[in-house]
């Protein structure tokens, strides 16, 4: 019987493709979706050499910027056919991802950073691919508001509220997002399972899973040392 595609999903690599050898499965997968936070304000040298390491185990690539990255990296990711920020793209039969990587405001001024009305606006744009498959993905580096995913170490919830409007309407099965290292979690906002696995260097990644039927599903798992 052949089993259920499955795809690896992580972001927050930071420069750092140490782990990458050792993330179970990775080669099998239908795909790596990577959340944003590739670099660590790097450009495209910085990204190049952090996504041909990732491409020599899996080449099906789906990957956006995060804050970290600088704007560049969005139009050599377009060259290669990996971009998914702002855009929508068949996983396989039946299957959607849209993506919307940079993040909102931060206290560091990080190269990519926009206002939570322009993210909206991004988000909003997608809504109108959501409805063009059965089953779909959402990928954002910046975690949905007032959830387990978006909590700083002293508790404040810094997540964004358009990211959580367009779960609570949109619904997809899954939302990964990444941003906020210490808020390694799994949440659920109706009956969309979010998953933040924190940073790759700290072992977090998520298998999201396509089964014949019904939703798909998506696990946090932390590599052991």
């Amino acid at each position: 019987m052949q089993s259920a595609p499955y795809w690896i999903a992580f972001g927050d690599i930071h420069d750092d493709v140490s782990p990458i050898a050792d993330i179970p499965g990775l080669s099998e997968a239908a795909g790596v979706i990577i959340t944003g936070d590739i670099t660590v304000v790097g450009g495209v040298r910085q990204a190049e050499r952090v996504l041909t390491a990732i491409a020599a185990r899996n080449p099906a690539i789906h990957a956006q910027i995060g804050n970290m990255d600088k704007a560049e990296v969005t139009d050599w990711l377009d060259g290669r056919g990996w971009n998914i920020h702002r855009a929508a793209r068949e996983l396989a039969p039946g299957v959607g991802l849209l993506g919307a990587g940079h993040s909102t405001p931060t206290p560091f001024g990080t190269p990519s950073e926009v206002p939570e009305a322009r993210l909206a606006e991004w988000l909003d744009a997608l809504r109108a691919e959501a409805g063009r498959w059965p089953r779909l993905v959402l990928a954002v580096h910046t975690p949905p508001k007032d959830s387990l995913c978006d909590r700083l170490g002293n508790g404040a919830h810094v997540g964004s509220p358009a990211v959580r409007a367009f779960i609570e309407a949109v619904q997809p099965d899954v939302c990964l997002c990444g941003h906020i290292h210490e808020s390694r979690a799994v949440d659920r906002i109706g009956r969309t399972v979010v998953v933040n696995p924190g940073a790759l260097g700290a072992g977090g990644y998520a298998v999201m899973t396509a089964p014949e039927d019904g939703p798909l599903t998506a696990e946090l798992k932390v590599l052991r040392g």
